[in-house]
């Protein structure tokens, strides 16, 4: 079963990994996110108002004389799909098919961030809910169930409709003849007094950069009433805009698969990104602000979205350009862990290959169903500021994974894998380990450039260099950037022959031989 497989395979994947901050192999490890936390809990089956029977019956109640209503077609189709893997899954979001893992035409008892189905067994992905247009291509690879025929206004409520009809009324008549009308506004919306469509803006603080407000960037937010889904990303300065109009308050979810290209997972089972439930809001929108007194994984994902946005934005402006982790990365948040590793499952590393799957023995096989790349351990971890620091740690592994390539991450990730299980359970191991170029590499540039990027946030704060205390010296690149060669040229040597320091000195000086004397200095400082 999955509740006991997930721990066991969670302790071997982070025992993999590179941390300043070990793993107690005596501690149960749970599951990602504590994921088990927050279920929803579904009440009584709603009449759908934008079911094709009830939009018909709308229609002639409010336009009696025109004898329309039974010429209304379905627009399209409420439907479930049951994907056997994230390939499916991926397809279906490719084709922009806005999924709930929770039947979109229940009464929400209690707000949460994932259901799982009862009758689907765990470890496999639980039903997705959707409504499609009717001329959705359904994959014959995907199990589907066509649950009913719907009409689902859209643009035309927000223009005149050629037909003089007002789409508008219709969908409130239809709340009510489902008797769902206790959910319709009190007044109805003019063009006049409001937009239309729900916007709002999603903000988080950041005490130790003076406690002002922060948009949180590239976030997906969507909504729903019953069938009816709209979702918009937020722009630099957390504000988000949708497409539809609403009759009803709408229930408000933050996705955290970020406009940049990356996901925070996982929720729950096999699904790329985590959902934070914010309740039904008002239908011209909803503002949030998270702050450390919020919900704990709302505040940790918001936190490590940003850190991950600005992260990839910052690698696209550099001059020299950090390469920019791989684009559809994704990321696990584990709360009641300290470790943290870089292992791009996803990308290839890791999966089935040599010492490393003898090593799992049967839980490699869970490489293959979840794959995530970043695993973030946020034990001891209250602040924005020392949340952050270990995410961009680790995009910056990111970063030289894209630049070096997977056969040198494999050596990496082995060399950390070995050194833990012999060196009695040190991260790093010591530093004379066969492969220990690698990590030394590796572990040098992290802590530099989180560093760096922490110093760049927090420039009013005094911030030791971190990672100093360890046998790969990150100083060195720090005393090498005060020479004159910043993060953006000591990253362009970082390819994959760069395996060990006398590689790494013998390149920045054929590089840049007009800092070959700085270069030996720090170099020797440290040796």
């Amino acid at each position: 079963m999955i509740r006991k497989t997930i721990p066991l395979f969670a302790a071997a994947l982070l025992a993999a990994c590179c941390t300043g901050r070990g793993l107690d192999p005596a501690v149960e490890v749970p599951a990602p996110d504590d994921a088990r936390e927050g279920m929803i809990v579904l009440g009584e089956r709603l009449a759908d108002p934008y079911s094709l029977e009830n939009m018909r019956a709308a229609l002639t109640a409010v336009y009696p004389t025109k004898g329309a209503g039974h010429l209304l077609s379905a627009s399209h189709y409420y439907v479930r799909f049951l994907p056997k893997s994230e390939r499916d899954y991926a397809w279906l979001e490719s084709r922009g098919v806005v999924m709930l893992d929770h039947p979109m035409d229940y009464e929400i008892l209690r707000e949460g961030d994932w259901y799982h189905d009862p009758d689907i067994p765990e470890g496999q992905i639980t039903w997705q809910y959707a409504s499609v247009p009717r001329d959705f291509p359904f994959p014959p690879r995907i199990r589907y169930e066509i649950l009913d025929d719907c009409y689902i206004p859209g643009e035309e409520l927000s223009v005149k409709a050629a037909d003089g009809i007002d789409w508008e009324a219709v969908e409130r008549e239809a709340y009510r003849l489902t008797g769902n009308g206790d959910l319709l506004e009190e007044r109805p919306r003019t063009r006049a007094d409001s937009p239309g469509t729900p916007q709002g803006r999603i903000t988080i603080v950041d005490p130790d950069r003076g406690g002002a407000a922060e948009g949180v960037r590239g976030v997906r937010v969507a909504c729903n009433t019953f069938v009816k889904t709209a979702y918009a990303y937020t722009d630099d300065e957390g504000y988000y805009q949708m497409s539809e109009v609403f009759p009803s308050k709408p229930r408000y979810r933050l996705i955290y698969k970020n406009s940049a290209g990356f996901a925070i997972g996982f929720n729950l089972l096999l699904v790329p990104a985590s959902v934070s439930s914010l309740g039904r809001g008002e239908t011209t929108g909803l503002d949030l602000v998270v702050d450390g007194s919020s919900d704990r994984r709302r505040f940790t994902r918001c936190v490590v979205n940003n850190a991950g946005y600005d992260y990839f934005q910052r690698c696209a402006e550099g001059d020299p350009a950090l390469k920019t982790p791989p684009s559809n990365l994704r990321i696990w948040l584990f709360q009641r862990l300290s470790a943290s590793c870089t292992v791009m499952l996803q990308q290839g590393v890791l999966v089935d290959q040599g010492k490393v799957g003898e090593w799992l023995g049967e839980y490699a096989v869970l490489l293959k169903l979840f794959l995530p790349d970043i695993a973030l351990g946020l034990k001891g971890h209250d602040s924005y500021a020392s949340i952050y620091a270990d995410t961009v740690h680790e995009l910056a592994h990111a970063s030289h994974f894209s630049l070096a390539g997977t056969d040198y991450w494999e050596n990496f990730a082995r060399f950390i894998v070995t050194s833990y299980v012999t060196s009695g359970f040190v991260t790093y191991g010591v530093g004379t380990e066969t492969d220990h170029g690698y990590c030394e590499v590796g572990e040098m540039w992290a802590y530099y450039l989180q560093t760096v990027l922490y110093r760049e946030r927090y420039p009013g704060k005094d911030v030791p260099a971190f990672g100093q205390g360890h046998w790969f010296h990150p100083q060195i690149f720090l005393e090498l950037e005060e020479d004159g060669l910043d993060e953006g040229r000591i990253f362009q040597v970082l390819s994959s022959d760069v395996t060990d320091r006398q590689m790494l000195q013998k390149k920045l000086i054929s590089y840049y031989p007009e800092h070959k004397s700085a270069i030996n200095q720090a170099f020797a400082k440290y040796n």
